[in-house]
């Protein structure tokens, strides 16, 4: 099979505000007020949560497809803590990344609870964002300087 191509481009509208776009959809990433932003919306970790939340969303109710039974509801909450002293520049002692993400997936089926363990396993096992947040994934990045038109 061949591999998908996911792309995001955007630019900075300020310190704390990013304008991304990806197929025909507008992404905001913003900081709260209190991390110098103008809170219009979710900041970049909230984004990596939602994103690991609906990547489960969807392996979730596929895997569920086949094992034979429906989800009729899904609820995920997701929770991370971070120590903001690296970001700030404060200590280098603490990584800048999540310490933890804990997940709680509340499905509503009639699926047994014995069927429900397995499903977790398979969903854990297949959800790409979860991958991604748990093994090293090589990341290039280049700067490019533009230079002004006169």
């Amino acid at each position: 099979m061949s591999d998908l191509i996911f792309t995001v481009k955007g630019e900075s509208s300020s310190p704390a505000k990013f304008i991304a776009q990806t197929r025909n959809f507008r992404l905001v990433i913003d900081e709260p007020e209190d991390l110098g932003g103008t809170d219009e919306n979710a900041n970049p970790v909230e984004y990596i949560l939602a994103g690991l939340a609906g990547c489960l969303n969807v392996v979730g109710h596929l895997v569920a497809k086949e094992l034979g039974f429906t989800i009729n509801k899904l609820k995920i909450e997701v929770e991370g803590n971070i120590n903001p002293a690296k970001l700030f520049g404060i200590s280098d002692n603490e990584r800048a990344g999540f310490k933890e993400i804990s997940l709680k997936l509340i499905p509503e089926t009639n699926a047994s609870i014995e069927t429900l363990v397995s499903w977790l396993k398979i969903v854990q096992d297949r959800c790409p964002v979860k991958d991604n947040l748990l093994n090293v994934t090589p990341i290039n990045i280049h700067v490019e300087k533009q230079f002004a038109v006169q």
